[in-house]
């Protein structure tokens, strides 16, 4: 068995970074843009009032000063003349600020009577103006790589950029194995399960960008496997679930092999899932995750969704370690890392992390509860509440 650190190397050296394309703006929210983008405007593009009331000509602007009104400016309806002496112009939020106009009133600071204003309150030069450019000018860029947030797709829609060159979503073909697995919705036998797994994988792995194929169930034959290997022909990464031990109905590994898998590696020492293989299979790669739901999940989160992200030809490529506070004591751990599903609760500085008393790994009730997993390093001592642990995040919306 090989460690965690090592096989998770060998999965990324197995990933390559997909071709780009380009989409319409509208379409690019949650794509990784590969290329910078240069804003072709500045924001914004004029002086603009940021308040509603009166945009003023230059000079003293005390209480008690008058001003004639001679216009109107509005968000889209700029004022066409220049202000001169004395004079001052009805101005609305986002309106373009008058020429020979130096700073807007607001209109709680005014009474207007007859065409006329007069200051309650006195006006400093440049006051509630936003000059031309202070948000971002001509030839800023966004940086890349970088998955597209609503926050950055506004930036972009801003920067008058209509296009945006991005990652192709990796296709991901998800093949779940076994006689004993049935779809949702099926009437299963009584010696038969629901295949669950394989719709958590897929989700996970759309939540991250990519295009997933979900295959029909590959029954426990050599032939069958071939079948839907056939099928899956074409994706980036094709993801088996179960399988991959050396049971007698276990055919994954044997019938890649007969396909030509070059095997990265197989087994490893982690819990859950410690029967799992990579490799290549022509031009795609292949993780076999293990059949148990909890073990396949887990791997997905560790080993899975790092992949995505260096195929996506994003830098974070690997799943952050944060740290928190452990609640309760734990006992030594085993000769294999093991990953505790886990419950955070927000503190002051650190989190505070509580491991579920339960962690096999068939339990999807204490995993769709969990929102971290507890690190715990192969052969590492007790451990006393209070101490700082690593933990990985499960919460989506850290990623």
């Amino acid at each position: 068995m090989i460690s965690v650190e090592e096989a998770l190397a060998r999965i990324l050296g197995l990933g390559r970074v997909v071709s780009p394309v380009t989409v319409p703006l509208a379409e690019a929210a949650g794509r990784v843009m590969v290329e910078p983008a240069t804003a072709r405007r500045d924001q914004p593009p004029f002086p603009g009032s940021a308040m509603d009331g009166y945009a003023l000509c230059p000079g003293e602007a005390g209480v008690g000063t008058q001003y004639a009104v001679v216009g109107e400016a509005g968000a889209g309806h700029g004022f066409d003349g220049a202000l001169g002496p004395g004079q001052a112009v009805r101005i609305f939020t986002g309106a373009p600020v008058p020429r020979g106009a130096d700073r807007v009133v607001i209109q709680e600071d005014v009474t207007a009577i007859d065409g006329r204003i007069t200051l309650t309150d006195t006006c400093p030069p440049n006051a509630n103006i936003r000059p031309q450019g202070a948000d971002f000018k001509v030839g800023a860029q966004l940086a890349a790589p970088r998955r597209l947030s609503p926050a950055d797709i506004a930036l972009l829609a801003a920067m008058n950029i209509a296009k945006v060159r991005v990652a192709r979503k990796p296709v991901v073909a998800v093949i779940a194995t076994g006689d004993e697995l049935v779809m949702p919705g099926e009437a299963p036998r009584p010696d038969q399960i629901i295949a669950s797994n394989a719709f958590a994988l897929k989700a996970m792995a759309e939540d991250m960008g990519a295009e997933v194929r979900l295959m029909p169930i590959a029954r426990d034959t050599p032939d069958a496997l071939r079948t839907i290997f056939g099928l899956a022909q074409g994706a980036d990464l094709i993801v088996t679930i179960g399988g991959a031990s050396v049971g007698d109905h276990d055919h994954v590994g044997a019938v890649a092999e007969s396909l030509a898998m070059e095997r990265a590696f197989y087994k490893i020492a982690m819990r859950p899932g410690k029967p799992l293989m990579a490799g290549r299979m022509g031009g795609s790669v292949m993780l076999g995750l293990p059949g148990n739901p909890v073990s396949s999940i887990v791997c997905g989160h560790i080993f899975m969704l790092p992949l995505l992200r260096r195929m996506l030809g994003l830098p974070d490529d690997r799943s952050p370690m944060r740290s928190a506070i452990l609640t309760d004591a734990l006992p030594a751990n085993g000769p294999r890392a093991h990953y505790m599903r886990a419950r955070l609760t927000p503190a002051e500085a650190l989190p505070h992390i509580t491991p579920f008393g339960a962690q096999d790994s068939s339990l999807l009730t204490v995993l769709a509860e969990a929102d971290a997993l507890l690190v715990r390093a192969p052969h590492e001592g007790p451990r006393a509440a209070g101490d700082k642990m690593p933990f990985i995040s499960l919460d989506r919306t850290s990623r």
